[in-house]
């Protein structure tokens, strides 16, 4: 048992440090943790809708640059492009993401002994050509174009674009669906989704 003087300093060596006392980080981590208590879904639409349009960007940022180097004029960021990303993140990244790491965790808990094959085998050869799918399907809608350009962009870069997810993706989902608290899951694949819609919004030109 401490000695009643050292109690003391015992309790002023582990007080919090005030909030507003806090690195700006670690004040925006705590806000984040309290929206996503209290609004899941919600938050995690909002920051895949963020890091969506980030990663168009980044695209866009990468190619103008890759033109710059061979003379060629700098071209105007495409705002509509980003909201196009945007919107796809808000509406159905975030929820369809939230919901599949949830069911996952009913379907296959950690209880089950082939629980990491199970979850990377439902991921990689479900969850993942599915979802490109959608992607594309849904960012036609957006760009208010035809089922021919859907049909004519399918063919030409589907296959590519899965099987550089399935390159990618991979050991990173086997990290996220068997170490990563399920909370943060949609958080951890949208920082990864940072640089793949980058990819795919270069891919599908």
């Amino acid at each position: 048992m401490c000695s009643p003087h050292l109690r003391p300093s015992l309790a002023m060596s582990v007080q919090s440090v005030p909030l507003r006392d806090a690195p700006a980080a670690l004040r925006l981590l705590q806000q984040y943790l309290v929206l996503l208590k209290r609004y899941p879904v919600l938050t995690k639409s909002v920051t895949s809708g963020i890091l969506s349009a980030l990663g168009n960007l980044l695209s866009q940022i990468l190619e103008a640059r890759k033109k710059a180097k061979h003379g060629a004029l700098l071209s105007e960021i495409d705002a509509a492009g980003a909201a196009r990303y945007a919107i796809y993140g808000l509406v159905i990244t975030g929820p369809v993401s939230h919901y599949f790491y949830q069911l996952m965790e009913l379907w296959m808990p950690t209880t089950d002994p082939f629980c990491v094959i199970k979850r990377l085998l439902l991921d990689r050869l479900i969850f993942a050509p599915g979802f490109l799918f959608i992607f594309y399907f849904v960012m036609t809608i957006l760009e208010a174009k035809g089922w021919e350009d859907f049909e004519k962009k399918m063919r030409k870069s589907y296959w590519t674009a899965l099987k550089m997810n399935w390159k990618v993706w991979t050991p990173f989902q086997f990290i996220n669906i068997n170490f990563v608290p399920v909370q943060f899951r949609v958080l951890f694949a949208n920082v990864i989704a940072l640089f793949w819609y980058a990819y795919l919004a270069s891919v599908r030109k």
